[in-house]
């Protein structure tokens, strides 16, 4: 073991419940995978594609929904070979498959209790096709990853769940997800032209070849002969043909489509209609070809707000009338809850409790059709009744694209705001069904009336147009009695549906394992006989999925409800959505934020010393603290800002001895002394051979802790230079803080131009708006060196000092401050703050800290003349740069500077995150790799971003030499031959 390595016990929890959970993983699980499955399995796939140890199966375990069941192995394949070699040893061996992708789906569908297949991190790509009329995806993309590039080429995909930022797009078409504007006609069963299906069998068969028809019945002749039986069967049957086409004029997922053996006239097109909302149950979706659709870019938008759910339901009609494509309800509880999500009105909260608001979105090709929109829009409006009970709400439409995004995003958040503001330590379930648009006043007064009656608290949210309503309910699945109480609610709530309403007991989220023991309840025996016939001969062994969709159990939605115990404050909110893992950095490497969260509640079901949380907190270091990047875009992407990253960093600090704060705090407060050295080691480094250093520093790691010792990277340039250019505060315009990260390491090495902060003076004195350096900012740091590793005292130290220097520099405010990184800009402007002093928080107050991207942007940009311009550029927004929202300003210096400019799809943090790239090589490797696949796929003349250690990163991750914006900015406005 390495000197000083950290002592996991660290990490134990303090505080858990009296009781051990009844839920938790037993002693017997500590091992992790048992023998033989993890030989054999290591040995079909090798050690790359294998999870076995406990850790892993745990952070798998849970997903969206309430349910968590613990898989015996994770395996994680590339190929559909390799996919249909793990379902032939399934077969042989009598194991069960369930494939997981994004794992936000809400109804279990993503768990398994046997081998769990993994089929997102080696399934991600869009191949576009027909100039954007036709899209070729893989299953682990999302959904906004595929639109992101379709948008490209003016196109879009039918689907638009709310969860589009993780969920992918097998998932989507697995479970025939929909969302806002999908109704019925642009959901994945409507616009999926072909897919490429593994069978149980281990028949890989695509649906848009030729000859695929020929092919199935030559591999699968029983399969070709009965699906054409059973289309038979139906269509000779006029009632059950009649009730089938019935039943698909509304929402509906749950069950199979039998619509397919009525819209297929072979075996392979009512394949391709079953693959479609199957859950996983009739193979693997390793490629799916949509036919997209026109993306309409002109917007109108307004929120609405009625006295009443049936003041409300009144007005859909109109809206549809008028050609809206999407009519969202909120009642009063969801929208109170929404003022947690950043963005919302803060006088949500002192809505009444009757009001309903209605977000209403028309969208049109071009002007003049959404002008027509808008008066027939207009003219529906004094029909209404409408109520204004706050100072926020307008009652108006606007085509402001800032108060469009603010209303979608209240939306879009239900689940996550209204769940996130649940008791501490109950279970969130979510359900979501459809009637005819026509009752939808009508169930939503007799959805909130069953609530009340069971006792729990009512909010109800969904797609009006389309009557889809969504409801939450929150309870403790460790009380007998608050399952008793759920059991009671579902018992009610499916006969109601079915009984009261003939509507669909899911309308997007498919059947899962809660609607399961329900579904004969909607569609009767004969339909569901049906729908058991089809599984049996498409997967005769039983291997797929087995309890997700067909289950005979009546109570089989009571099984595997998982407790949530309570953990820190900052992470307890967590419902385990999953919308935070694509943008985090180690996602592909170790673990993600939920499931960073997901192995503490763990640990917090276990007794105090039980193998199992030994073998938890074993891992947990390395894999959820150290290979954190502490960016927090996580916060970002969650509805209710949890900031995972925030919770490593304190886990930093809490495994840091007294003697390691002690001396992190020294070099904070001799920063000036630690500055100057590491200029002079990297000056020193520079003269030695690379590959001598990475040697001699590898050799270090194993002998000191690797989360302590940087391993040196080719990619780290020579020292900056000595002296920072001279400057008047005579008629300066700004301060100009130069960071440390800058002073320290150069630019490019074959950057012959202005060092970064010698462009910085030069662009803007050329454009009359001259900049002032300080002469003592040597000594001076942002402070997040020291708040990234979790040094708190360390980080008090500096951060008040930065404050204090700041605000003489600026001359108590009166000028901005330019900060020439963006993770600085970040530090000072933000994240000094919770450890200022209550005097120097007021001095905080008076600063303006403006990042140098926007200062370059707004600022000087409109001042310059641009006399010479790159032909193409490629940008790499940092993190900083999302937390700020500067990315607009990177791209306006790029585009001023380039005739072509690619922001690529797949751009997130780098996971450099100041050092911890030098620590952890491979969590920037990881991070980037998707990213450094689209920039090296071409050449680009300029690699721009706006901070040193982040264009360190990408050169490592790329190949390629990145450099600040705005020394390219300095390039393109030179005066002379440049």
């Amino acid at each position: 073991m390495p000197l000083l390595e950290p002592d996991p016990g660290a990490l134990r929890p303090d505080v858990r419940p009296q009781d051990a959970s009844s839920d938790r993983v037993t002693d017997a699980g500590a091992g992790g995978t048992p023998e033989p499955l993890r030989s054999d399995l290591l040995a079909l796939l090798g050690p790359e594609k294998v999870l076995t140890h406990i850790s892993d199966l745990v952070r798998y375990a849970s997903d969206a929904s309430p349910y968590r069941f613990l898989p015996r192995v994770v395996v994680l394949p590339g190929t559909t070979a390799e996919v249909a070699a793990v379902l032939a040893y399934a077969r042989e061996h009598g194991r069960q498959v369930v494939f997981r992708a994004a794992g936000t789906s809400l109804n279990g569908q993503a768990q398994g209790e046997d081998i769990l297949v993994d089929v997102r991190r080696h399934w991600v790509g869009v191949e576009v096709l027909d100039e954007g009329r036709r899209a070729r995806i893989a299953p682990g993309t999302t959904i906004l990853r595929a639109n992101t590039t379709l948008a490209r080429h003016g196109r879009v995909l039918g689907p638009d769940p709310a969860s589009a930022v993780a969920c992918t797009v097998g998932g989507v078409v697995a479970n025939n997800a929909s969302g806002m504007t999908a109704g019925t006609t642009r959901n994945s069963y409507r616009t999926v032209a072909s897919l490429t299906v593994v069978l149980p069998t281990g028949t890989v068969v695509d649906t848009a070849a030729p000859d695929a028809d020929e092919r199935l019945a030559a591999a699968e002749p029983e399969l070709c002969a009965g699906l054409l039986a059973l289309k038979r069967e139906i269509e000779d049957d006029a009632a059950l043909t009649a009730r089938i086409r019935a039943k698909y004029t509304l929402k509906n997922t749950n069950g199979y489509r039998l619509d397919a053996f009525l819209d297929g006239t072979t075996p392979v097109e009512i394949l391709r209609g079953l693959m479609v909302g199957s859950e996983g149950t009739f193979g693997f979706l390793s490629e799916i070809v949509f036919d997209t659709l026109p993306l309409d870019r002109e917007v109108l938008t307004g929120l609405f707000f009625f006295p009443s759910l049936p003041a409300a339901a009144a007005a859909v009609p109109l809206f549809n009338e008028a050609g809206a494509l999407a009519v969202e309800l909120m009642d009063g509880n969801t929208l109170r809850a929404s003022v947690q999500v950043e963005g919302v009105p803060a006088d949500w909260a002192h809505l009444p409790g009757t009001t309903t608001a209605l977000l209403v979105e028309f969208r049109a090709p071009d002007e003049e059709r959404l002008a027509a929109f808008e008066a027939a829009a207009e003219a529906v409006l004094p029909r209404l009744t409408l109520v204004a009970p706050v100072a926020s709400v307008t009652n108006t439409f606007t085509r402001d694209p800032g108060a469009i995004a603010s209303y979608w995003k209240a939306r879009k958040a239900f689940v996550t705001a209204v769940g996130g503001s649940r008791p501490s330590g109950t279970t969130l379930i979510t359900e979501d069904f459809a009637v005819p648009p026509d009752r939808l006043a009508e169930a939503c007064e007799a959805l909130l009336a069953l609530q009340t009656r069971h006792g729990f608290d009512a909010a109800v949210a969904g797609h009006a147009a389309h009557g889809n309503l969504h409801f939450l309910l929150a309870f403790d699945a460790g009380l007998p009695s608050d399952v008793a109480r759920y059991a009671a609610f579902m018992d009610a709530f499916c006969r109601m549906t079915v009984e009261r309403f003939d509507g669909s007991l899911k309308a997007e989220h498919a059947t899962g394992r809660n609607i399961a023991p329900f579904l004969e309840l909607e569609w009767g025996p004969r339909a569901t006989g049906l729908m058991w016939r089809t599984k049996q001969l498409i997967d005769p062994a039983g291997v797929l999925a087995p309890r997700i969709v067909l289950d005979r159990d009546p109570e089989a939605h009571l099984r595997g409800l998982k407790s949530v115990p309570t953990v820190e404050p900052v992470a307890d909110p967590c419902i385990e959505c999953g919308f935070c893992e694509p943008t985090c950095p180690s996602n592909d490497l170790t673990t993600t934020p939920r499931q960073r969260i997901v192995l503490r509640r763990e640990m917090m079901r276990q007794p105090s010393g039980s193998p199992v949380e030994a073998r938890l907190l074993e891992a947990y270091g390395h894999d959820a603290v150290d290979t954190c990047a502490g960016d927090s875009t996580c916060k970002l992407a969650c509805p209710v800002g949890i900031d995972t990253g925030a919770m490593m960093k304190a886990f930093r600090h809490q495994r840091h001895s007294a003697r390691e704060e002690r001396v992190a705090t020294l070099t904070a407060e001799h920063f000036r002394v630690v500055e100057a050295a590491a200029r002079l080691a990297v000056a020193a480094a520079a003269k030695i051979d690379d590959r001598l250093l990475s040697a001699l520093t590898r050799g270090l790691r194993k002998v000191v802790r690797p989360d302590l010792m940087p391993e040196w990277l080719p990619a780290v340039p020579g020292p900056a230079k000595h002296r920072l250019p001279h400057t008047s505060r005579l008629d300066a315009r700004a301060v100009y803080y130069p960071a440390c990260v800058n002073r320290i390491f150069g630019g490019p090495e074959e950057h012959t131009g202005p060092s970064l902060a010698e462009a910085v003076v030069a662009v803007s004195a050329r454009a009359g708006k001259p900049v002032w350096i300080p002469r003592d900012v040597r000594g001076t740091c942002c402070a997040t060196i020291w708040h990234s590793k979790g040094y708190e005292q360390a980080d008090a130290v500096m951060a008040n000092r930065i404050v204090e220097a700041a605000w003489g520099w600026t001359g108590g405010g009166q000028l901005p401050l330019v900060v020439d990184a963006s993770s600085c800009t970040l530090g000072i402007a933000h994240e000094v703050v919770p450890y200022l002093t209550p005097a120097n928080r007021e001095l905080h107050r008076e600063l303006t800290v403006v990042d140098s991207l926007v200062w370059a942007a707004e600022e000087l940009l409109p001042e310059l003349e641009i006399l010479r311009t790159a032909g193409s550029a490629v940008v790499h927004p940092t993190c900083s740069m999302e937390h700020l929202r500067d990315v607009p300003q990177l791209m306006a210096l790029a585009e001023a500077c380039a005739e072509q400019v690619l922001l690529p799809d797949s751009a997130r943090c780098c996971g450099f995150a100041g050092d911890r790239g030098l620590l952890h090589r491979e969590l920037t490797e990881s991070a980037t790799a998707r990213e450094a696949a689209e920039v090296t796929a071409r050449e680009w003349d300029a690699y721009l971003s706006a901070n040193r250690m982040c264009e360190i990163g990408m050169d490592h991750a790329t190949g390629r030499t990145y450099r600040s914006a705005l020394l390219e900015l300095e390039r393109a406005t030179r005066p002379g031959d440049g």
